[in-house]
C-alpha cells in the first residue's frame, strides 16, 4: 500500500524534461557572470581616475580576475610634464585584469587626448 501511495505521487506530478542537446554547455562553463552596460571605475598607481564602459562584459569560471568586454569606451587621466591629460578611448574588445592591473584593448583601438595627440592601433595595453 505504501508503494502504491509513493508511485501515485510520482505519476501525478508533471516532469519537465530538457534534452541535453538543447543546453549550451560551452556558454555555461565559460561564462560565469554576464553584464550588460558594464561600467568600471578606479584609480591607477598615481591616483589618477579611470572609467571604462562596455556594451557587454563577462567573467570565466577558471579566470575570475579578468573581465572580458565588448564595445569598450572610457577615459583615463595622466600627467605628462606636469600637465594633466585626459585620454578618451574606444575599442571593439577589451580585457580588464584586476590582479595585474592592466587593460588590454583590441580591434580598432582609438585614443584621442585632450592635448591633441591621437593614436590608432589594433592592440593597446594600459598599465594602471
Amino acid at each position: 500500500m505504501v508503494a502504491a501511495l509513493v508511485a501515485g505521487a510520482l505519476f501525478t506530478k508533471q516532469i519537465l524534461w530538457t534534452p541535453i542537446s538543447a543546453i549550451n554547455m560551452t556558454d555555461i562553463v565559460s561564462n560565469q557572470f554576464k553584464m550588460s552596460g558594464a561600467s568600471f571605475v578606479g584609480t591607477d598607481k598615481n591616483g589618477e581616475p579611470f572609467k571604462l564602459r562596455a556594451k557587454t562584459g563577462y567573467q570565466e569560471y577558471d579566470n575570475p580576475d579578468v573581465i572580458f568586454m565588448d564595445t569598450v569606451s572610457g577615459t583615463l587621466r595622466r600627467t605628462t610634464n606636469e600637465v594633466k591629460v585626459t585620454d578618451n578611448i574606444t575599442a571593439n574588445r577589451g580585457q580588464y585584469n584586476r590582479r595585474k592591473k592592466t587593460i588590454t584593448l583590441s580591434g580598432n583601438v582609438r585614443v584621442d587626448s585632450s592635448n591633441g595627440d591621437k593614436l590608432r592601433t589594433d592592440e593597446l595595453v594600459i598599465r594602471l
